[in-house]
């Protein structure tokens, strides 16, 4: 049963007595939006929907997470705001006319938005589609990765450098909640629609520097660095951003490719590494306090136009199995 004390009951349930603001919270189940999308659904001025969205922010039922010059808005994951906020929405009647027609707009904002990332896409798809000749099958790989997660559902997850969002799409249906984070605005707006595409509402993606992560310690119980580590000056440094947001025996995947000597990737797709050393990122992981669990490579199969392996290591945070071991010890 949802108990509240009356300080948040009270302060909630004045930010919410207000049309407009209840609209706004009921767009806003659907997933994320910025201050310039409920504008236009809306049909009503910048100001008076940021001053909405502040009001419904301090009541903590929403949350905001600025991305360069804009702010993105979603209902509060957590605490008693967010509690509050599902139950508001749920007992909200959805078939009232001005929610049928907010929803609306909202399928066609989302229908424009997935045709100008379906434009970028193409426009890249090209040189995307040649990297990816080069090297193991991504169906393989994807594989390879799920069962180095093992069985199971997971509470958090982040994918860092997010890009289209696939490794979101991927595990988003064993996940209670997923993050993408990317530094890329383009590849946010690509991850937003394949995740709007695939009905993933509980999913998001956000702006943020891989090195200095705009998420708290211990958050996570499974990061994912999915072919990013070459595009970096500083592996090891991502590795041990990602060590700090993991939750206590939370688990690290990391796929890259192995070691190969294709300097066109350098020249042309500012690869700053071409590929790593099964001891070089297992190294990493040390260093930054994880036990480096396993490594698997994926080469091309006899006969292809592959020419790169795919490696993909496993580490784990050990400080509950440290704990366990020791108890068990005493």
């Amino acid at each position: 049963m949802l108990r509240l004390s009356v300080q948040s009951s009270v302060g909630a349930l004045k930010a919410i007595a207000e049309p407009t603001r209840l609209r706004l919270l009921v767009l806003l189940a659907s997933g994320e939006l910025s201050v310039k999308d409920l504008t236009g659904i809306l049909g009503q001025s910048q100001p008076r929907i940021s001053r909405h969205l502040k009001l419904l922010a301090e009541a903590g039922l929403v949350e905001r997470a600025p991305e360069g010059s804009w702010v993105y808005f979603r209902v509060a994951d957590g605490g008693e705001g967010g509690a509050l906020a599902r139950l508001l929405i749920q007992a909200v009647d959805h078939d009232d006319p001005v929610l049928v027609r907010d929803r609306r707009r909202l399928e066609a904002l989302r229908e424009q938005r997935e045709r100008a990332a379906q434009i970028y896409f193409h426009k890249h798809a090209a040189e995307w589609d040649r990297i990816r000749a080069l090297h193991v099958a991504e169906r393989d790989v994807e594989a390879a990765m799920d069962e180095a997660l093992g069985e199971g559902s997971f509470h958090l997850l982040v994918d860092l450098g997010t890009g289209t969002g696939r490794i979101l799409e991927l595990f988003g249906p064993n996940i209670e909640r997923g993050l993408g984070i990317d530094l890329s605005l383009d590849m946010l707006h690509l991850a937003r629609a394949r995740l709007e595409r695939s009905g993933l509402r509980h999913c998001s993606v956000r702006q943020g520097d891989i090195y200095d992560l705009p998420v708290p310690a211990n958050s996570f119980d499974v990061v994912v660095l999915h072919q990013v580590l070459h595009y970096l000056d500083d592996g090891a440094r991502a590795i041990r951003e990602a060590a700090r947001v993991l939750a206590p025996s939370g688990r690290l995947v990391v796929v890259d490719f192995a070691p190969h000597d294709l300097e066109f990737l350098r020249d042309e797709h500012a690869h700053r590494r071409l590929g790593f050393t099964e001891e070089t990122v297992a190294q990493w992981m040390s260093a930054a306090g994880l036990d480096a669990v396993s490594h698997r490579s994926l080469k091309p199969e006899p006969g292809s136009d592959g020419k790169i392996a795919v490696s993909i290591w496993l580490g784990r945070d050990p400080r509950i199995l440290m704990a366990k071991t020791k108890r068990e010890v005493a």
